[in-house]
Formats: C-alpha cells, sequence, structure tokens
C-alpha cells in the first residue's frame, strides 16, 4: 500500500519524503543570496557557479515550503529572492545573467530558460508572502514580454548575449516547456489570461510537431523553427541540449498540457478531449520506448528517432516527472493503467533512487542503476523531488503547484 496512489501509507510516505528534502537543502543559500549547488550529502559545493536557473527553483521550492509551514523557509526564501534580484541581476543592461562564478565573475547569455525560472520564482514567492516579490515578477514579465517572446511565432526564442543585441540561432522546446509552466503560474497568481493564452500557443505547436513525429517530440530547431533532428549529435548527453528525443520531456509535456487544457476549458469551450489524448500519447510513447527498455529498471535519458535508447543514464527528474504524470493522468482518466504506472515509479524510488543515507535522490545512475556523475554531479536542487512529492495529490490538476498549496492555507 506504500506505492498506491491515493492511499493514506502513500500520503504519508510522500510528505515524509518531502519534509526530508525540505531538510536536505537549506544550506543552498550564498552570502550575495544565489544558490550554491549542493553535493552528495547536501553541503554546497562553492567552487560552481551560483546560477540563476538553480536559486530561482529554490526560491520555488522553499516559497512551496513556507506555506506548508516548514522551519526558517521564510529566511530561505528571502536569501533566494535577494540573490536574484541582486547578485544575479543586470542591473545595466536589464534582466538575469546565467550565474556568477565563484570569485563573482559574471556569466552573462541571457537565457530564456532561466527567466522562466525566474517568473515561477516570482510567483511563488509571492503566493508565500514574499515583499519584494512583486516588483520581481512585474521586472521578470516586462524582460520577458521584451526579449524572449515571439507574439507573431507564438513561441519563445532561447539565448540573447549580455546586452541583449545578438539573438542566437538555436531555438528549443526547453526553453518553451518552462515558459509554459511560467506562464502557467503566473495566471493562477495574478489571473492575466493573456499568459494563458500564450501557453496554449506553445502547446498546439509542441502537440503538432510531436504528432507529425510519431510523438516523439523534437527538441532543437534552427532559426526558423525548422526542426533540426541532428542537432547535439556529438554531444548526446548534454544536460540541457541532449541529441534525439528526451522521453522525460515527452511525460512533462504530457502533464502540462493536461493542466492547461483543464484550465482553459473552465471558461472557454474547447476540444479538452483532444488535448488529454494528446497527453495521454506522450506520455504513453515515453514510457514504451524508455521506461525499463534495456533490461534494467529506470527511464533512459534519451533515444533517437526510432525509440532506441541512445544514452542509457537515468536521470532523477524523469522519474520524478513520470511520478507526477502518472498520477495526473490517472485523476483525469481514471484508467488503472496509471495508477499501476505510478507504483512501479515508486517502487523504484523507493528501491534505487532514494539516497536514503544522505537525503534527497541520486540525480545520476548508469544503465545498471549504479552513481554516475558525468552530467549531473552531486544534487543540485529539489525543484523535481519536491513537486513529485506534491503533485500526486494536488486534485485540482488545473491548478499550478504553488497556488494548489497555497489554496490550502
Amino acid at each position: 500500500m506504500k506505492y498506491t496512489i491515493d492511499t493514506e501509507e502513500n500520503k504519508i510516505w510522500l510528505k515524509q519524503l518531502r519534509d526530508e528534502l525540505f531538510d536536505f537543502g537549506k544550506n543552498f543559500p550564498s552570502k550575495q543570496g544565489g544558490s550554491y549547488y549542493l553535493s552528495d550529502d547536501g553541503t554546497p559545493i562553492v567552487e560552481r557557479p551560483r546560477e540563476t536557473w538553480i536559486t530561482c527553483r529554490m526560491a520555488h521550492v522553499y516559497s512551496i515550503a513556507k506555506l506548508f509551514g516548514f522551519d526558517d523557509a521564510d529566511k530561505l526564501v528571502d536569501a533566494a529572492i535577494t540573490g536574484i534580484c541582486g547578485e544575479l541581476h543586470d542591473d545595466k543592461n536589464g534582466g538575469w545573467y546565467a550565474a556568477r562564478t565563484s570569485t563573482g565573475d559574471i556569466l552573462g547569455d541571457k537565457q530564456c530558460y532561466a527567466h522562466a525560472f525566474v517568473i515561477l520564482a516570482a510567483t511563488s514567492a509571492k503566493l508565500a508572502g514574499c515583499k519584494k516579490a512583486d516588483e520581481l515578477l512585474n521586472d521578470a514579465l516586462e524582460i520577458y514580454d521584451k526579449y524572449f517572446w515571439n507574439e507573431e511565432q507564438g513561441l519563445a526564442v532561447d539565448t540573447w548575449n549580455e546586452d541583449f543585441s545578438k539573438l542566437s540561432d538555436y531555438r528549443g522546446l526547453n526553453a518553451n516547456m518552462h515558459s509554459v509552466e511560467a506562464f502557467l503560474a503566473v495566471h493562477d497568481c495574478i489571473g492575466d489570461k493573456k499568459y494563458l493564452k500564450r501557453a496554449g500557443r506553445i502547446i498546439d505547436r509542441v502537440i503538432g510537431w510531436a504528432r507529425d513525429n510519431e510523438w516523439r517530440i523534437p527538441e532543437h530547431y534552427k532559426s526558423d523553427w525548422t526542426p533540426d533532428l541532428e542537432c547535439a549529435k556529438e554531444t548526446p548527453d548534454d544536460p540541457f541540449k541532449p541529441y534525439g528525443a528526451t522521453p522525460g520531456h515527452g511525460i512533462e509535456w504530457a502533464r502540462l498540457i493536461t493542466q492547461w487544457a483543464l484550465a482553459v476549458s473552465k471558461n472557454e469551450d474547447i476540444d479538452e478531449k483532444s488535448y488529454i489524448d494528446a497527453a495521454c500519447h506522450l506520455y504513453k510513447r515515453a514510457i514504451e520506448d524508455a521506461w525499463n527498455c534495456d533490461g534494467e529498471r529506470g527511464i533512459v535519458y534519451t533515444t533517437d528517432w526510432e525509440g532506441k535508447p541512445v544514452v542509457h543514464d537515468r536521470m532523477h527528474w524523469t522519474l520524478a516527472e513520470a511520478i507526477n504524470t502518472s498520477a495526473v493522468l490517472y485523476h483525469v482518466t481514471k484508467d488503472e493503467s496509471y495508477a499501476s504506472d505510478y507504483a512501479d515509479f515508486l517502487r523504484y524510488l523507493d528501491e534505487v533512487v532514494h539516497d536514503k543515507e544522505h537525503g534527497s535522490w541520486y540525480h545520476q545512475l548508469d544503465s545498471h542503476n549504479m552513481l554516475l556523475t558525468t552530467v549531473w554531479p552531486g544534487k543540485s536542487d529539489l525543484y523535481h523531488a519536491v513537486q513529485a512529492t506534491i503533485i500526486p495529490y494536488n486534485y485540482e490538476v488545473a491548478i499550478s503547484v504553488a497556488k494548489a498549496v497555497y489554496n490550502t492555507k
């Protein structure tokens, strides 16, 4: 019963995992507020850059922790927001640096991915009562709208240089996926339907590309949004731009599509079923291609365009998203196969991925489920794992996770 969805035992266990994660990550803040990358035991790796996207994720996580009443969460949220508004913010050109190095030097690229997480952090911090959150959210939305959102294409561009004078030719769906997440959070936080519509425009494009590619989502594109299926073939295990299909993203998109469709259908007449069907196709394709596909337990990181594994490593975030999406699709469709998958994923988490000695989850395992550190050494942040302890029991599937927790207070 520990792994069975909607049982009291499962709810209690997930709460225990959640509280352990909150405790594990509490040493993340630097003196400047930016988040340190965490090691295997949760101590900071001070030699690594303090990255904007990690700092924003920690602000988001501890905003949720504050809503749950976790001790000292307010101080941790304030520290992260101080870093976002301070050392990571470009006061001259606007927007946010990619990172600060351990010596304080600037890594100046302006990444859509990072800016989407600034928006998410600001919405969660606002819900948690952070005084700086309103100004941060307004600034983040203004910068995003000015530089990253392309209204004509209905998609976001990817990366600018430091002063926003040169835009990369690369276009990618990872940044757009987290933009959808951020847009849904903005809508839930301040009620601006513009961002709900934007999320829908991105989702429609992604569904079209996936449907044309047997539900394996092309991740990388040229500047005219032509799919670049051979991109990153020389660096197949890149943490942000890997070669081929990324099943974990297919699973994550399925959840976000479901959330968006249910949110919109509250007030608009849309073909909700077609979106839920698309989400189910994405999830099932990813699980069929990647789960236990090479004779060992786990979800492989990438496959080729025929569904054959390319990078066999198991990343913790893919498991977290599989837990989330199987729970969401079970609650929406009542199909018992999703409940069965959910139980399998949690058993794998308990028996293999959860680090019972040091806490948190192993971030990267090899094809034999042995610890590997080539892509994700240590345990960078808590975002995916924490959400996987909350989303399974967010019965308001149409509502973002921080807002759902806020609504229970």
